[in-house]
């Protein structure tokens, strides 16, 4: 997404009446675990707790992470899972994956956990009535690293991603390898000529191929094609995407095989060209029992690039050979393939394709159907999350203010909404309207517009003369 060099951050839009009223929890950079209100108030840090995403659970309880590995010989490893209290002590941690022994580094016991896990007692991780996350007890899945070797891919060496289910008391019940179904997954021979000689290599542990690169995996939960008696969808079978080659899948808990599939290509169908190029995805899910549009795939398709095949003038290799400079969030209907619902650049409101642009993340990101049908969208890159209704009215949205100190962007990679009842430590705030600014009219303190007469300013505000609007004097501490 592109913005100006100086823009507001915080909450710039909220109208109370059409959005559904909670607490917002991201990873606020370096900072930590960062709970914020409807009007941005922050209301509770959890300082240090890395999130690859945090998630915030019944009762105040939050999930993160309390470091990640030597980035020089691993690539996204958390060192640990962890569940803390509202006063940030851990109550469960998982690390027993994996004995890790990098060079100058202290030997110990590591999860290599990164992008996603969910907790029993809710198939997604975000609030869904009636099926709340457990908090005392239960196993959880998670998304993991393993390094490994296969000849069919590449001979490079592979950072491939695993799920592994943990009990609660840390013992490991069940394992899937990515790799070892390759065979499923539908590459062209153009892709795996590609795959073979770069298997999306990188520098750390002296080089290896982050091939798939799973951003997002969870459970189906209960949904109405299993009810009607599709055994695809079985509610404890599993979802993923691929963000490095397109593909969003289902795996079946019982045997691991792939039993839906949508990628790498997209154009193998009538029903897939209909669909158009899914790039990069992030955050696809079944959308839970419960809330508006259930049983549909909700997705952040990025664009930016993806995908191994053919070589192209933007991709020489044949790697990344697919670019699109725009988003979509899409609600697919599994059987059909039909686009139920989206959010894209033009119901955004911008021009395509010339200004699609604004709406763009080319990495990272999410969306999150909410009781009442809106969707929570978090568009990564840019630090933007946003609330929009179905017929895609903005009823809120926060920019955040958190920049990295070493990549110097303020990135969000996963926000949830959650209700007020779910932190009992506080009392529920007041719910003031933010309407949103003209930016036609907004100045900074001494830009006046061209043949206005700039008066003296009154308590923070400039007016001008003429039929220019009020400008609000921008950096004060607390806009909201």
């Amino acid at each position: 997404m592109t913005y100006p060099s100086v823009y507001p951050t915080g909450v710039t839009v909220y109208n109370p009446d059409k959005s559904w009223n909670g607490y917002t929890i991201f990873q606020a950079r370096e900072l930590g675990a960062l709970l914020i209100d409807m009007n941005g108030a922050e209301v509770q840090l959890w300082k240090g707790l890395d999130g690859f995403p945090n998630k915030l659970l019944p009762g105040g309880y939050v999930m993160g992470h309390t470091g990640e590995r030597n980035n020089a010989f691993g690539m996204q490893d958390r060192r640990d899972l962890v569940q803390v209290d509202w006063e940030g002590n851990i109550v469960w941690k998982f690390n027993q994956y994996e004995f890790i022994e990098d060079p100058g580094e202290e030997p110990q016991w590591m999860c290599r956990q990164h992008h996603d896990y969910q907790r029993e007692g809710n198939p997604v991780g975000y609030y869904t009535p009636g099926m709340n996350p457990q908090v005392d007890k239960g196993n959880t899945l998670i998304l993991c690293h393993k390094n490994v070797k296969n000849p069919k891919i590449s001979d490079k060496l592979l950072l491939d991603d695993t799920i592994i289910e943990v009990t609660w008391d840390g013992d490991i019940v069940w394992e899937w390898v990515c790799n070892e179904h390759f065979d499923e997954y539908g590459f062209g021979e153009a892709a795996k000529n590609i795959l073979a000689r770069d298997p999306n290599m990188r520098s750390a542990g002296g080089g290896m191929g982050d091939w798939m690169h799973i951003n997002s995996m969870s459970v189906l939960g209960p949904n109405k094609w299993y009810d009607a008696g599709d055994e695809r969808f079985h509610p404890d079978n599993i979802i993923w995407d691929g963000r490095e080659t397109n593909i969003i899948a289902i795996i079946s808990k019982k045997t691991g095989n792939v039993v839906w599939k949508i990628g790498p290509d997209y154009d193998t169908s009538k029903e897939l060209k209909e669909l158009g190029w899914i790039i990069g995805p992030h955050h696809a899910h079944m959308i839970p029992r419960g809330v508006p549009g259930e049983g549909n795939i909700l997705v952040f398709d990025n664009g930016g690039w993806g995908g191994y095949g053919l070589p192209n003038p933007c991709s020489p290799t044949g790697r990344l050979n697919a670019l699109r400079d725009y988003s979509r969030v899409l609600e697919i209907d599994p059987v059909t393939l039909k686009i139920v619902w989206q959010y894209t650049p033009t119901e955004a409101g911008y021009l395509h394709p010339v200004d699609s642009n604004r709406f763009y993340s080319p990495f990272i990101s999410g969306a999150q159907r909410l009781p009442n049908g809106n969707t929570l969208i978090t568009e990564g890159s840019g630090g933007r999350i946003i609330e929009v209704t179905p017929d895609h009215e903005l009823v809120w949205e926060y920019i955040s203010p958190y920049w990295g100190k070493h990549m110097k962007i303020n990135m969000v990679y996963r926000a949830y909404r959650v209700p007020y009842q779910w932190v009992p430590q506080l009392e529920q705030p007041q719910e003031t309207p933010i309407e949103p600014i003209d930016v036609k009219t907004f100045r900074v303190p001494g830009a006046a517009p061209i043949g206005r007469k700039k008066e003296t300013e009154v308590d923070g505000v400039i007016p001008y003369q003429g039929d220019t609007a009020l400008c609000v004097m921008a950096g004060e501490e607390d806009d909201e």
